[in-house]
């Protein structure tokens, strides 16, 4: 059974995909199998083989439409933690992983006016870490959601008279380059699932407004000191809705 390189396999992926039709194709790196593609008559997979006892992604998983115009693409992926940046809201904690099927849709606005869309559904799963809301201490979450999403090509609507527009369509997005990074749309739907508030526990007391200290774990005498006025009728007004 040959085998290609990961960066062959990257480079002339289309060839690849016609290849797979017949036998499966091991891709390399680094000397080593990291994955399988085969395929058939209802679709593509990309089979990611065993990394350090898991399944790895590594190198990014790039959604093109020249590819998917051929057969969908079925995927079952591993990401470790620091593959995707998900900014200063979150970090993610051991894998993240996601599984689904990408194809394309066609849209047919008029004769010769058809629009690829990209139809990109699957499940994730990880652990991360976000600040708690009081003393910003890291707290370890689950995550876990469906996606069922539509990507229209960048400037497909430009231009397109003013309407109002149906609630699934506010969920639609773009691509641009005719390709979609499949890394992109996890860190935004990373980002979405994420709870608005978290605590570190209910009865976390936060972080003193003078000194900075954290309060769950040392005691300071900010207290002590004279109070701020300002809230001296605020502390009236309580003290009477609890009389």
């Amino acid at each position: 059974m040959p085998t290609v390189s990961a960066t062959h396999a990257k480079q002339n992926f289309a060839a690849i995909l016609d290849k797979a039709q017949r036998e499966p194709v091991p891709i390399r790196r680094h000397d080593r199998d990291v994955a399988q593609r085969s395929g058939g008559a209802s679709g593509a997979r990309l089979i990611p083989l065993t990394c350090a006892a898991h399944r790895l992604r590594l190198i990014p998983m790039e959604f093109k439409i020249s590819e998917l115009e051929k057969v969908p693409i079925d995927f079952d992926l591993r990401f470790k933690a620091g593959s995707i940046d998900f900014g200063e809201e979150a970090e993610q904690s051991g894998l993240l992983e996601t599984a689904g099927r990408a194809e394309v849709l066609h849209e047919h606005r008029g004769p010769k006016d058809i629009v690829a869309d990209i139809r990109l559904r699957g499940h994730f799963e990880g652990k991360f870490e976000v600040p708690c809301a009081r003393c910003v201490e890291p707290v370890t979450i689950p995550l876990e959601s469906d996606y069922d999403l539509i990507f229209r090509p960048m400037g497909a609507d430009a231009g397109a008279p003013e309407r109002s527009i149906t609630a699934p369509e506010t969920e639609i997005g773009y691509y641009q380059k005719d390709s979609l990074l499949l890394e992109a749309v996890l860190r935004e739907q990373v980002l979405l699932s994420l709870p608005v508030r978290t605590l570190c526990k209910p009865d976390c007391k936060g972080l003193c407004p003078r000194c900075g200290q954290n309060r769950n774990s040392q005691a300071c005498s900010c207290d002590e000191g004279p109070s701020d006025p300002r809230w001296e009728a605020l502390a009236d007004l309580r003290a009477r809705i609890k009389s």
